[in-house]
């Protein structure tokens, strides 16, 4: 099996795992949304990533060191700009729906995400000839995401779910920043790299050094997610959840979906690093059109489609069908460029040596 086609089978894995990480809390019914997010926040974004990087990479203290307190810095400020956008999501699918959220936030996040890392690599290649497949690609996931956004607004509507909302200005500019700061996450794998060198100079195995990356990433996540958790349990009075007789049971519900997330959030990493040079760029977006196309498979065999009618599922399908297209597109664009990268460092090497003799 190739190194492509192992990163996408795990970046598959990945995508549904993250799809699937929510469900438990359907079943933690006597606790408001601020009490299983704040166990999940702790589990997931503070437990898993300290052991799992204590327990996968040599000599943690001195990986640190090495890789230089800017690095850290500027990984750690990418993680609290994708936590802040976890708080922004939330408050601008009460002001503008869920559908314009999704549509919004995660259209962004895949363009830009995925667009910045192609930026850097142009550096390297002489200029974007190379990745440029990939634009059609980021396109039809856009395109996807935004029918399926679509889709679920005809939904809410059809079974008169609809809210009173915030001004529609605000919700609007809230979802835009959560968008762009939903891609931090991806800068900050992009931008570890200092990091992962370090790990990897200290022994760590090739398909754990991205754990030296996730610690600080997901720690610094975690500090906007607390304090608004315990904004919110302040204000609701919220606390007086946790005495409740369910508590263990609730508790271990968090650590499941803590498993799953930071099982698929790991696996992404892990995948990246199987797709080559352009693993960041286009792992990002697939990774996306995967976590959508399974939670729309799910909402149908849960009906969460159900009294909606035909029209709004059809077009749930139309948007699903768009992102598997844009996977297909994206798997193929990675391994055109990757060919013409190597294609381009080899005229590189021999032009060197032509020069050297000469």
């Amino acid at each position: 099996m190739t190194s492509t086609a192992s990163g996408l089978i795990l970046m598959t894995v990945a995508g549904v795992a993250n799809a699937t990480f929510a469900l438990p809390m359907k079943f933690a019914r006597r606790w408001a949304w601020e009490n299983i997010w704040l166990a999940w926040t702790l589990f997931a974004l503070v437990f898993l990533p300290v052991a799992a990087a204590i327990v996968s990479i040599p000599s943690l203290d001195a990986v640190y060191r090495g890789a230089g307190a800017g690095a850290i810095a500027i990984v750690m400020l990418c993680g609290a700009g994708w936590g802040l956008a976890q708080v922004l999501f939330g408050l601008s699918i009460d002001a503008i729906g869920i559908g314009l959220t999704f549509s919004i936030v995660l259209g962004v996040s895949a363009a830009v995400g995925s667009l910045i890392p192609l930026i850097r690599l142009q550096h390297a290649v002489g200029g974007f000839s190379a990745a440029s497949p990939i634009l059609p690609g980021i396109a039809l996931v856009l395109a996807g995401v935004f029918v399926c956004a679509v889709a679920g607004r005809m939904r809410e509507r059809a079974q008169g779910s609809e809210k009173k909302r915030r001004s529609f200005g605000v919700g609007l500019a809230m979802a835009l920043c959560s968008g762009l700061c939903a891609a931090s996450m991806n800068f900050g794998v992009a931008f570890g790299e200092p990091l992962l060198r370090s790990a990897a100079a200290h022994g760590a195995a090739p398909q754990q050094v991205v754990n030296a990356v996730w610690l600080p990433l997901l720690m610094a996540g975690a500090l906007p997610n607390v304090a608004y958790c315990l904004y919110l349990l302040r204000r609701q009075r919220s606390w007086v959840n946790f005495r409740s007789q369910q508590t263990p049971a609730y508790l271990a519900l968090a650590m499941v979906m803590a498993v799953l997330w930071f099982f698929s959030t790991a696996l992404y990493g892990v995948a990246t690093t199987r797709l080559g040079e352009l693993g960041v760029v286009v792992g990002w977006p697939v990774f996306m059109s995967l976590i959508v196309v399974t939670a729309g498979i799910l909402g149908i065999v849960t009906g969460e489609w159900k009294h909606s009618g035909a029209a709004p599922l059809s077009l749930q399908v139309v948007g699903m069908l768009l992102l598997v297209t844009a996977v297909v597109t994206l798997s193929r664009a990675q391994r055109r460029a990757s060919v013409a990268s190597q294609s381009h460092s080899s005229s590189r090497l021999t032009l060197e040596i032509e020069m050297r003799r000469e």
